[in-house]
C-alpha cells in the first residue's frame, strides 16, 4: 500500500528514501465496507483520502426532498473528500459512502499540514493535486451547462472507461443527470 502511495507522489515529485518515510508516517490506513460512509453530511470530516482500491462517491443529499445529487466518483489512485469542510474544520454538507469494499490511507489536516511545511515537495505535490480537480471540476460543471446526456456519457467513457463498468446504472443516471429510463433509451 505504501508503493501506491510513493508511485503516485513520484508522477509528480520525486522523493528519497527518507523523505517518504516522513510522508508515510503521516498516513493511516482504513477499511471500508460496501455503503459505509468515509464522510457524512452533518458530521465533522478528520481526513482527507486517497484511495488505495474500491469505489466511492460524492454526493449532496437535498434535506426537503431527499434527492440525492451526484458529485463525483472516485477509485484507486484518486482523492476524494468534502474537501471544504476537511479544510475548514467544518461539518460535512457532502457524503462519501462506498459503492465497493474500499481501502484508503487518511490524512488528517494536521498532518496535512505537518507534510507541506516539513517537506517543500510534498506541497508542490499537493498544489498540482488540487490544480487538477480544479480544471476538472470545471470541465464538469461546463459539461452540465452545454452538453447532453448522450455528450456527457461519451465523455465520462473516454475519459474514465472503467469507471462505467463498475457503476451501477442507476448510479451512473444520477451523475450524468438523467433518470434510469432515460438512460436505458440512449444508445450508446
Amino acid at each position: 500500500m505504501e508503493s501506491n502511495l510513493r508511485q503516485h507522489i513520484e508522477k509528480l515529485v520525486l522523493l528519497t528514501d527518507e523523505e517518504f518515510a516522513f510522508v508515510e508516517k503521516h498516513f493511516i490506513f482504513k477499511k471500508f465496507k460496501k455503503h459505509q460512509f468515509m464522510v457524512q453530511q452533518g458530521e465533522p470530516v478528520p481526513y482527507n483520502y486517497f484511495l488505495l482500491s474500491g469505489l466511492t462517491k460524492l454526493v449532496y443529499t437535498d434535506e426537503t426532498t431527499e434527492k440525492q445529487h451526484i458529485l463525483a466518483f472516485a477509485m484507486q489512485d484518486w482523492w476524494d473528500n468534502d474537501f471544504q469542510a476537511y479544510y475548514t474544520r467544518t461539518r460535512a454538507t457532502l457524503s462519501m459512502e462506498c459503492l465497493e469494499d474500499t481501502e484508503a490511507l487518511c490524512l488528517s489536516l494536521d498532518d496535512f499540514n505537518a507534510l507541506r511545511t516539513g517537506l517543500p515537495k510534498i506541497e508542490r505535490f499537493f498544489l498540482e493535486k488540487v490544480i487538477a480537480g480544479f480544471l476538472a471540476s470545471q470541465r464538469r460543471i461546463l459539461s452540465l451547462m452545454t452538453s447532453s446526456a448522450q455528450q456527457r456519457y461519451e465523455q465520462l467513457a473516454a475519459q474514465h472507461p472503467s469507471l462505467l463498468q463498475r457503476l451501477p446504472k442507476t448510479q451512473l443516471a444520477a451523475y450524468l443527470g438523467v433518470s434510469r429510463e432515460t438512460l436505458s433509451r440512449m444508445s450508446f
